[in-house]
């Protein structure tokens, strides 16, 4: 771990075997820290903050530092797609497009650090001025998920960092592996001791330390929708400024008039990469009832030949599930849909190559038959599930896509413009793609509606998280009031 500019290990001596979920071989051992290590840790940001130069060190030289880790993971971007695929299970290809995407992450928020000067207010009083600055929030925790364990930690760190704020960071204890590395890179880039730690080990003592401890002013989540409720609790002991990004259950519409070939790569694309494992994964399929029949089986057909195994294999197309739990939590929500009287169409079991074996897998699963009541449709699975619906109008295809809590993301497919808006304008979505799935940029504001979260991060809006909003009022000509004479 990394605290107050120093690499430790945790106080209780404790430690993880991280392994890789292709065959469940021993990659690294971490460190597994509790609640002590994250009080120290917070400590640290508390004094770096409250004593240190860091928030008012001119923004444009917090940026420069910002910008440099950026440049430092493009240095090491081959490292650190090769840890993040020993961690994950994802093929390497994908990792490299993490890493490149990170790096423009920290290039982004370094360049916009110092962008924000501040707004003049015409002042209604005569004699005054007026205006409204963005200053950091303070000690910031951070807790972030095992699917993209570094892409999710990149835009919770480097705006942060650029807004002025000292953090710590707590990834899944199961993923550490570029987290880590990344620290290595901060200090490098010479960023000042205390501004930014590192605790490793279990959400329920780590994380739970930052949720509770009230010398902690924000705290951001990336992760499932119960914890997420309970942070929020556990928040409100000190009305810390709360952050969460908490999934989705994701639409993708597709209309009879779609290009059909490029429809299906797509629905095929927004589900199965990474085995699912995505929070915007477009797991709920909805299409048009005349070309049902037609596009489940060419969605069938090409399922079937979806190459699964090591994540270092040219020819993978999809990795493993990250562990044997979250496997059998896949497993269970199959079951559910075949009792709720969903169409088991292609996959719904393990794997049968010899090679497999070790590794967590799961087939590609396509279920058909499906309505909008079952747990199946409304609960996030998480893993490489497709339900279909049918729908036979605009209207209704709205009705179906918003019928759940969740509200992260989602696409329409249709090569009329005027039915494409009609639908964009009605989904209940932070993100909604036309005629396209997944994109994400850092420019471009992430969040969702409903319980799918609070808050956005990336673009304007994600450096904004990290900022308290101050109005400055001076009066230039004070004079007595003489109210009370």
């Amino acid at each position: 771990m990394y605290i107050n500019g120093e690499w430790v290990q945790a106080l209780s001596g404790e430690t993880r075997e991280i392994i890789n979920p292709y065959n469940q071989e021993v990659v690294a051992t971490a460190a597994e820290g509790n609640e002590k290590d994250a009080q120290a840790a917070i400590q640290a940001a508390r004094t770096a903050f409250d004593e240190g130069d860091w928030r008012t060190l001119p923004a444009n030289e917090r940026g420069e530092l910002v910008y440099q880790i950026g440049t430092l993971i493009r240095r090491d971007l081959e490292e650190l797609a090769e840890l993040e695929t020993w961690d994950t299970g994802k093929t390497v290809e994908e990792s490299r497009a993490d890493m490149s995407d990170i790096a423009n992450v920290f290039l982004y928020f370094g360049g916009l650090a110092d962008k924000d000067g501040g707004e003049v207010i015409e002042s209604p009083i005569p004699n005054s001025e007026s205006k409204v600055v963005r200053e950091p929030v303070g000690v910031c925790g951070q807790i972030t998920p095992w699917n993209y364990p570094l892409l999710q930690a990149a835009w919770k760190i480097a705006p942060a960092l650029a807004a002025g704020n000292t953090i710590i960071m707590k990834p899944s204890e199961i993923t550490p592996l570029t987290t880590v590395k990344v620290f290595e890179l901060i200090e490098e880039a010479g960023v000042p001791k205390g501004v930014a730690n590192l605790v490793l080990g279990p959400g329920k003592s780590a994380g739970a330390e930052l949720s509770t401890n009230t010398d902690v002013d924000l705290i951001s989540f990336t992760g499932g929708i119960e914890t997420g409720k309970s942070i929020m609790q556990s928040a409100s002991h000190n009305v810390k400024k709360i952050a969460l990004e908490l999934g989705g259950k994701n639409p993708n519409v597709v209309f009879a008039d779609a290009d059909f070939e490029t429809a299906v790569d797509q629905a095929l694309n927004a589900v199965f990469f990474h085995a699912g494992q995505v929070c915007s994964a477009g797991a709920r399929l909805l299409v048009e009832e005349s070309i049902h029949d037609q596009f489940v089986e060419a969605l069938v057909e090409r399922a079937k030949r979806i190459k699964l195994g090591n994540g270092f294999d040219k020819d993978t197309q999809s990795g493993p599930l990250i562990s044997a739990e979250h496997r059998a939590k896949v497993e269970k929500y199959v079951e559910i849909g075949k009792e709720e009287g969903a169409t088991l169409a292609v996959g719904g079991q393990r794997p049968e190559a010899a090679e497999l074996q070790n590794g967590f897998f799961y087939l590609p699963t396509i279920f058909t038959n499906c309505t909008s009541d079952m747990r199946i449709v409304q609960e996030e699975v998480f893993g490489p599930v497709l339900t279909v619906e049918t729908f036979t109008s605009k209207e209704e295809a709205v009705q179906f896509a918003n019928d759940t809590i969740y509200g992260l993301a989602g696409a329409v497919w249709t090569q009329d413009l005027d039915k494409a808006e009609f639908v964009a304008s009605r989904l209940r979505l932070g993100t909604v793609w036309i005629n396209d799935f997944h994109p994400y940029f850092a420019q471009a504001p992430w969040g969702g509606y409903k319980q799918s979260g609070i808050g956005r991060e990336l673009g304007r809006e994600g450096m904004d998280e990290y900022t308290e909003v101050k109005h400055i009022y001076r009066n230039k000509q004070p004079e007595p009031v003489q109210w009370f004479k």
